[in-house]
């Protein structure tokens, strides 16, 4: 063993952000929140680990390094969840929002929507009115949303919602992060209270970049500049964003780090071929360095004028991590640089680890490095050579990258593009050559009126890019659906390639058991027999066709994402046409092979419903008594509880809630009941058959 850790001197750094990410991953998995005093425990263990693990010897030492490094992961993650904290709304409001709009997007159902901050609301105490609210704008509401004015409507607010399902994406821990304490919606028209009073100079230069971009350039393919120059989504049709998640080019769309690093390339490159014209500064001044800084404070504007979300601001970090790497003369282009700039990521925004950006725009890079350093030691006799070289290299970037990120684009999105790479071949080279070198030209000759000229250009590459999603998106079979795999599944996937990677040495093939162990769990990773909503809203059985439901309208996103974990591309209403049987008005019944399942929708079905039989199960969106003998889960015990799913286990069907997986955290807010212990874990009669 110690001979197998003298192998890896020199290539523990890049273990760094890994042992880091495993704190991390711990805190977040923890189903109660920690003490503040634990966490300083452990980072004031983290530390003195760090302090005396040189004198731990060849063995002792990097496991004491590695030991640390969990220990301050725990402890950073935690302070980061206490640091964004703020109110949440804890009871469902509706009256008077005033606010004033720090952000400007569009829901999953087209709708505009509004992120406010400095929020007033009708008698309601400073201290718990939430920091941040984001409100859909519904209905016909002829309104231009204006960057940084303070407006007021009138709407309905209540806290972010927790998992649809247990162990599903938690949307309130993702708000908690943005210290949004309130979303809601409004029908009525929005007023203006103040105009823009020049608080939020660069967020108003964006809208207004934004704006003009699709004011010189027309419809989808303008739409699709301004995103990939501001950030701003808001143009964009549910039809186009549909065909570029088909097609596997929605990453073209998110300001990540191709769009970052082909931005800085293009400086880079720019500004030293720029320099070389000038021989007196080429022979007196290092102009290579003088380039990289240059392309860096290009980056550092372009993250500014994109709306420096995460995802963006993690791209600038990797991409500045490159170009200091060139100022300093180290090679640009290292596992230690992606492993520096994930560590940087890591400690400013723990709770990015968590996020499908983070994951996937790392696990390309570091499979891209790791690639291109084994294709540098192919001998050159059997290299590439002229136009060949180049050709081959953008199919080798596609698919490495591409192969890296399937796993987990799978795991988070439910489906695949089939075609999604030849779509890749044809449409990234035409974004590296064309589209941003045409967009850092438009910017710089926007204030002379002059940016048409690189405009035009610009709008030939996207409206080639938007052909080929439409078309590749219209093919037979151009999608497939994936189930969710179990949370465990990722981890030992990741574990398993980076041991692969980074490792030195013959044992690195041992990190093929972890992934063949991941695939083996993902094979047999089985979703819930019946799902219920945590309003009772809406009931879902999984049946031999898919997964019915038990209503054809309402209760849209938790349809959606229910059918999609299931990896099922139905829509609800085919879905609702599954459900074998109806009770009456209101009331759908379904036979679980001994069981009776009633789903009650409402107040009328409620005056309708004749009772049910011990043993059986009744769902209601409404209250219901508490005197009948079945099983009754309605919106006051939901609401403790969080949504529910029935898995079929050995001993029968056993009861699994969100307060189960997700216990009791900060992000859960003050609406949340207090701790308690997990509810007892009902077993019923196993199912003798399925429908």
């Amino acid at each position: 063993m110690i001979d197998g850790l003298l192998l890896q001197r020199g290539h523990l750094f890049p273990w760094t952000p890994v042992c880091f990410a495993i704190g991390i991953g711990w805190y977040f998995s923890l189903l109660s929140e920690p003490s503040p005093w634990l966490l300083c425990a452990a980072f004031t263990s983290g530390i003195l680990i760090l302090l005396f693990s040189r004198f731990l010897g060849v063995l002792g030492g990097p496991l004491a390094c590695g030991t640390a490094l969990v220990l301050l992961g725990l402890a950073l993650a935690g302070a980061r969840t206490h640091q964004v904290t703020g109110p949440v709304l804890a009871f469902r409001y509706y009256g008077p929002i005033e606010g004033r709009i720090v952000n400007i997007d569009r829901s999953a159902s087209d709708a505009i929507r509004l992120t406010l901050d400095r929020v007033v609301l009708e008698r309601m105490a400073r201290e718990r009115t939430p920091e941040r609210v984001r409100v859909s704008l519904h209905g016909d509401v002829p309104f231009d949303p204006e960057p940084g004015a303070v407006i007021m409507t009138t709407g309905h607010l209540s806290a972010p919602n927790g998992p649809v399902e247990p162990m599903g994406f938690d949307f309130r821990r993702n708000a908690w992060f943005q210290r949004i304490g309130a979303v809601g919606y409004t029908r009525v028209p929005v007023l203006y209270l103040e105009r823009d009073s020049g608080a939020l100079p660069i967020f108003s230069a964006r809208m207004d970049l934004a704006s003009h971009v699709r004011a010189a350039m027309p419809g989808e393919s303008g739409a699709f500049a301004a995103a990939i120059m501001t950030g701003d989504r808001s143009g964009m049709g549910q039809d186009t964003l549909q065909a570029l998640r088909d097609s596997n080019l929605a990453h073209l769309l998110a300001i990540s780090g191709l769009h970052m690093g082909l931005l800085a390339g293009f400086l880079f490159a720019g500004l030293r071929i720029l320099f070389l014209l000038a021989p007196p500064l080429a022979l007196r001044w290092p102009i290579k360095k003088l380039a990289a800084l240059g392309a860096l404070f290009g980056a550092a504007g372009y993250l500014a004028l994109s709306g420096g979300n995460i995802a963006t601001e993690r791209a600038f970090i990797m991409v500045a991590v490159a170009l200091f790497a060139a100022v300093l003369d180290r090679r640009v282009l290292s596992l230690r640089a992606v492993a520096m700039a994930a560590l940087i990521v890591l400690v400013l925004w723990p709770e990015a680890l968590l996020g499908p950006g983070f994951q996937m725009s790392f696990a390309a890079t570091t499979a891209l490095v790791a690639v291109f350093a084994l294709a540098r030691e192919v001998p050159e006799r059997w290299r590439a050579k002229g136009w060949l070289a180049p050709v081959l290299a953008v199919c080798l970037s596609s698919f490495v990258a591409g192969a890296a990120t399937a796993p987990i684009g799978m795991a988070h999105f439910n489906q695949m593009s089939h075609y999604g790479l030849l779509a890749n071949l044809v449409s990234v080279p035409l974004m590296g050559l064309v589209v941003m070198p045409a967009a850092v030209l438009a910017a710089i000759l926007m204030p002379f009126g002059l940016d048409w000229i690189a405009l035009w250009p610009m709008r030939l590459g996207l409206d080639w890019i938007l052909g080929v999603a439409h078309s590749v998106a219209s093919w037979d079979g151009a999608v497939g659906y994936v189930a969710t795999p179990l949370p465990v599944v990722l981890p030992l996937l990741t574990l398993g390639a980076l041991f692969i990677i980074l490792w030195q040495g013959r044992s690195r093939w041992l990190g093929v058991l972890s992934m063949i162990a991941a695939a083996v769990v993902w094979q047999q990773s089985a979703r819930p027999l019946v799902l219920i909503s945590q309003d009772g809203g809406l009931v879902g059985v999984m049946t031999n066709s898919g997964r019915a439901l038990s209503k054809s309208r309402g209760a849209g996103f938790v349809a959606q994402n229910w059918l999609e974990n299931d990896g099922d591309g139905a829509v609800q209403s085919e879905a609702a046409a599954r459900w074998r049987t109806q009770g009456g008005q209101g009331i759908a019944r379904y036979d679980l092979g001994g069981i009776e399942l009633a789903h009650v929708q409402g107040k009328r079905a409620l005056k309708q419903f004749k009772g049910c039989d011990k043993g059986d199960i009744v769902v209601a969106s409404t209250t219901l008594p508490a005197s009948l003998p079945c099983l009754v889960l309605d919106p006051k015990k939901l609401s403790a509880t969080g949504a529910m799913a029935l898995i079929d286990g050995s001993e029968g069907l056993q009861i699994l809630t969100v307060r189960d997986v997700s216990g009791h955290r900060l992000w859960h807010g003050s609406g949340q009941a207090p701790a308690a212990p997990n509810p007892p874990q009902y077993v019923l009669i196993r199912p003798t058959s399925l429908p």
